[in-house]
């Protein structure tokens, strides 16, 4: 709140406090009745009124949901974790180097191509899902794996070079020039010097990445192959014409959640620097 002579007063603590815990509780609300349904036999889920909390946890859900017949939740979970890191090592490897470029030289047409990268963010795979199945169609079997490796690459390396040649262009040249002068080459000087300067934005665009090649559907589901399928496309298997599995749909959500977690786990600290990179001067 603003008082006399333009000064704010800081907010009162217990406020700012109820409204965090409310927000979280919010958000995190979709996710409890998630974990809750999960131990829930099917008849519990369905029955009329609903009961909250399960009668007694079925924790054996996430051990029978691995032989439910009709899905395989071990080979999709497989098949999420080769695409999605596959796509983010192909993303890294390209927009690096090209970020460095565009940040470093001011070359004739900079700024078209940048906007021309921008552009292609707007290019989602639900509108390209015909020309994506035609230009693929005839990838079997693995194949099926780098296909989607490619698309999710295109379709996410956009975002990487920008998010990533503003960090770069942070960095002042003149570090550049020193380190060439004492005899480092353009990419000596790239990966030793630049790089570890530029960790929050790379991390940034690691994490953006993932998650949205992790949680992609319209592509995975078009060129979807029974043995092959990735999560997103999967879970929904669970829910037939006759038989709706729904506390195994619930375990296998949660176990998705878990590779996505552990990464956020390992580089929190990097990505809220990443986030909050120039917020403060």
């Amino acid at each position: 709140m603003a008082t006399k002579g333009g000064v704010f007063r800081k907010p009162n603590p217990w406020t700012t406090a109820i409204v965090a815990v409310i927000v979280a509780v919010f958000f995190s609300f979709p996710y409890v009745v998630m974990v809750i349904s999960s131990l829930k036999t099917r008849a519990e889920i369905t029955q009329q009124p609903p009961d909250y909390l399960p009668t007694s946890p079925q924790w054996v859900n996430y051990l029978d949901v691995w032989g439910y017949q009709a899905v395989d939740p071990g080979q999709a979970l497989l098949s999420s974790i080769v695409v999605a890191l596959g796509a983010t090592l192909l993303v890294l490897l390209v927009a690096t180097p090209a970020s460095y470029y565009v940040a470093r030289y001011r070359f004739p047409g900079r700024m078209a191509f940048l906007l021309l990268v921008l552009i292609t963010q707007m290019l989602q795979p639900t509108v390209l899902a015909i020309g994506l199945y035609v230009e693929f169609v005839q990838w079997k079997g693995y194949l099926v794996w780098l296909a989607l490796i490619l698309i999710n690459a295109a379709f996410n390396l956009s975002f990487a070079v920008w998010i990533m040649q503003s960090f770069f262009a942070s960095v002042p040249k003149e570090i550049d020039e020193a380190a060439m002068l004492d005899g480092l080459g353009r990419l000596q000087t790239m990966f030793k010097v630049s790089l570890p300067l530029v960790w929050p934005g790379i991390v940034t665009a690691i994490i953006f990445v993932f998650v949205n090649t992790w949680n992609e559907y319209a592509a995975a589901f078009v060129l979807r192959n029974d043995k092959l399928q990735t999560l997103p496309v999967a879970i929904p298997s669970f829910l037939g014409q006759y038989v709706k599995e729904w506390h195994f749909m619930f375990a296998t959500a949660v176990v998705a959640m878990i590779p996505v977690i552990i990464l956020f786990s390992m580089i929190e600290k990097r990505l809220i620097g990443g986030l909050t990179a120039g917020a403060v001067k």
